[in-house]
C-alpha cells in the first residue's frame, strides 16, 4: 500500500530513521523539521498521512493538528515524549488518529501507519449506509455527522465511537469495547478516554447534554445509542 507520507520531526537523526523505514515499505516521504514548514507543506501538498512530532519549533504539533482538523481529516499519527494520561487524552481530543510515545520501535510505527492508511481508504462502488437517530445523521462512508441538518465537527475518535454505537442500536458496549474501536493500541490509554469522547459528543449532538436522549449511560456496564431514536 504505497502512500505519500509527510514526516514532521525536529530530531534529524530520528526523522531520517523514520524516512528510511517508510521508503523501505514503499512510501514516498517528505521530511520537515519545524512547525511552520510542516503546516505549509501539509496545506500546499496534502499527504496521505502525517507523522507529527508534538514538540516542533516555531509551531507545536498540537496547534498544527488543530488547524488541519479544522479543514480536513487526513490521518495523523502523533509522536510525543510526553507519556502522562492527560497529555495523551489531549492529543486524541484535538484529532490525532493515533500516537506513539518516544522511544518507539520503527517497525511498529510502520505497522500503525499501514493500519491508518487502510482505515482512510474506503472501497469503491459500495452502497452508502446512512444512520439516522432523530435529529442525528451519521454517514460513515462520507465521515459526516449532522444534527437538525447542521454539520457536527467530530474528531476521528469521536466519529468512530459514534459510528460503532449507531451501527448496533440498543446494544450496550463496555468502555473496553469502545476503547478498542477508538484505537488499535488501547494499552497506552485508559477507559477514561471513552468517557471524555462521550461527554464531548453529548455537547455536540444532544439538546440537553446533562439529560441525554441519544447517548445513554448503562450504569455499571457502559454506553448505548437508544433504538427508540434510531431510524436506519
Amino acid at each position: 500500500m504505497s502512500a505519500y507520507v509527510l514526516v514532521a520531526e525536529d530530531d534529524e537523526k530520528q526523522a531520517e530513521l523514520i524516512r528510511r523505514y517508510l521508503v523501505h515499505d514503499g512510501h514516498a516521504v517528505t521530511v520537515v523539521h519545524d512547525g511552520p514548514t510542516a503546516l505549509e507543506e501539509a496545506t500546499q501538498r496534502p499527504p496521505d498521512l502525517l507523522v507529527l512530532d508534538w514538540m516542533l519549533p516555531g509551531l507545536d504539533g498540537l496547534e498544527i493538528c488543530r488547524r488541519i482538523r479544522a479543514t480536513g481529516d487526513m490521518p495523523i499519527l502523533m509522536l510525543t515524549a510526553r507519556s502522562t494520561e492527560d497529555d495523551l487524552l489531549l492529543g486524541l481530543d484535538i484529532g490525532a488518529d493515533d500516537y506513539m510515545t518516544k522511544p518507539f520501535r520503527p517497525r511498529e510505527l510502520v505497522a500503525r501507519i499501514r493500519t491508518l492508511l487502510r482505515r482512510s481508504r474506503h472501497p469503491e462502488h459500495t452502497e452508502e449506509v446512512v444512520l439516522k437517530a432523530g435529529p442525528l445523521t451519521v454517514a460513515p462512508d462520507r465521515h459526516e455527522v449532522s444534527v437538525h441538518g447542521r454539520p457536527v465537527n467530530c474528531t476521528p475518535g469521536e466519529f468512530r465511537l459514534l459510528s460503532t454505537l449507531a451501527a448496533a442500536p440498543d446494544r450496550v458496549f463496555t468502555r473496553a469495547q469502545l476503547l478498542g474501536c477508538i484505537t488499535d493500541h488501547g494499552r497506552a490509554v485508559t477507559e477514561r478516554t471513552v468517557d471524555m469522547h462521550i461527554l464531548n459528543l453529548r455537547k455536540k449532538i444532544e439538546t440537553s447534554p446533562h439529560r441525554p436522549e441519544l447517548l445513554l449511560t448503562v450504569h455499571g456496564v457502559g454506553y448505548k445509542l437508544s433504538r427508540g431514536h434510531l431510524d436506519v
